[in-house]
């Protein structure tokens, strides 16, 4: 009786092992989705700035520029045209930025970064580890004790 008493235990604890990793593969596939998610909003919350920030860029610029082509007809003065060349490129950038294919190679010189420059990447330090982020609460502590917050 106890030797199947024994059996059983260990088919159920092999079970629950087995189902505890299969727990654990599904919650850490839902966090990675999760932060895809995330991340995709994050990305179109971006786009969608800079379509508004390219909007207002391209009316303020066509604003002046009719403004300073106005005052050029007028007085015939060349130097009035000037601000249009760095007005110009702002406004062009923010349209690729916008509606071309800026973050399309945005995206492939960081692929290539992270493919051929991978050093580039490194934190300063390497990652932080549990001993490092408890000395780190440790001295906020002592640091808390020694000046205590003004209420």
């Amino acid at each position: 009786m106890g030797n199947y008493f024994t059996i059983n235990m260990e088919e159920n604890f092999k079970k629950n092992q087995e189902f505890i990793q299969t727990i654990n593969k599904i919650k850490m596939e839902r966090q990675i989705q999760l932060q895809y998610q995330m991340q995709e909003r994050q990305v179109a919350m971006q786009i969608a700035k800079n379509r508004d920030t390219c909007l207002w860029l391209t009316t303020f610029s066509i604003a002046t520029a009719t403004a300073l082509f106005t005052g050029f007809r007028r007085t015939k003065r060349q130097y009035l045209l000037m601000p249009l060349v760095p007005l110009t490129f702002v406004t062009l950038y923010f349209w690729d930025l916008a509606y071309g294919n800026k973050m399309h190679r945005i995206r492939m010189e960081a692929e290539h970064i992270m493919t051929h420059e991978a050093d580039m990447l490194e934190w300063p330090c390497g990652l932080p580890s549990p001993s490092s982020i408890d000395l780190g609460r440790l001295e906020d502590e002592e640091k808390k004790k020694i000046h205590p917050p003004m209420l």
